[in-house]
């Protein structure tokens, strides 16, 4: 069996319609959709596209969708209530788009998932980290630091998401993957996910950028020009890892 593992979507509809059709040209049997898919400016598409496709899908929750969902809801997290109007926006916009019959499937995504690969044995498929769906680690953080993160993991391999870097390293007897993301790149523009069975394959796909940030601009989301902007040229990973260096597991 082949898996894709498609992680942190935010609703960049052009983005997943490409790694879609890469997908499908690998002869992928079945795909993971590892959190994220929530907010970004196409989420109405983006979630009947990736329900309608012909390949059979399984989500999990991802810190965003987890937000969305609350607000569908009608609740308002810590995390919401306490974060910059710039973050609870696009979160609010995002659940308005959504249709209600949405409300109930979002709920039903697990935070985590295990599935068995020909060839690699049983794989964990969390968001962020096993423990929860918000603490970030690259791949420079220490061993020391992720060695209780993963302990008593029964999986040879986790694959993970979150941070939006794509990486493949070991932790103790773990390999441990970051899918990187679909829809929000960092570094060299494009959309990353992973091709996983009967080995791993860390995979970046191409697209019209020009046009999807056309797109997006196109869209009421209330970032569109930012998001458009950060899809021609994201921000470096250099940044990034110094940003999150800082906070690396809190």
């Amino acid at each position: 069996m082949r898996v894709a593992a498609i992680y942190d979507i935010h609703a960049n509809l052009p983005a997943l319609e490409a790694v879609l059709q890469d997908i499908r040209r690998a002869e992928v049997d079945h795909i993971v959709v590892g959190g994220d898919v929530f907010p970004g400016p196409m989420p109405r598409e983006t979630i009947e596209y990736l329900l309608d496709f012909d390949i059979p899908v399984q989500f999990i929750h991802g810190n965003g969708d987890r937000e969305v969902l609350a607000q569908m809801e009608g609740m308002e997290t810590d995390r919401y209530r306490t974060a910059p109007q710039s973050w609870r926006e696009p979160v609010r916009w995002t659940a308005e788009q959504l249709q209600p019959k949405l409300e109930q499937h979002l709920a039903g995504w697990p935070k985590t998932l295990g599935v068995k690969i020909t060839g690699m044995g049983e794989v964990l498929f969390c968001h962020a980290t096993p423990r929860n769906d918000t603490e970030c680690f690259t791949r420079l953080t220490s061993e020391d630091r992720l060695l209780p993160v993963f302990a008593g993991i029964n999986a040879s391999i986790v694959v993970c998401g979150h941070t939006h870097m794509q990486f493949d390293r070991t932790v103790g007897k773990i390999r441990v993957l970051n899918a990187g993301s679909v829809g929000m790149a960092l570094g060299e523009p494009g959309a990353y996910w992973l091709l996983l069975g009967p080995d791993v394959q860390l995979r970046h796909t191409l697209y019209d950028f020009a046009k999807a940030a056309e797109r997006i601009r196109d869209t009421r989301y209330p970032q569109a020009q930012d998001f458009a902007r950060s899809i021609l040229q994201p921000p470096s990973e250099g940044e990034t890892l110094e940003a999150l260096t800082r906070v690396e597991l809190s």
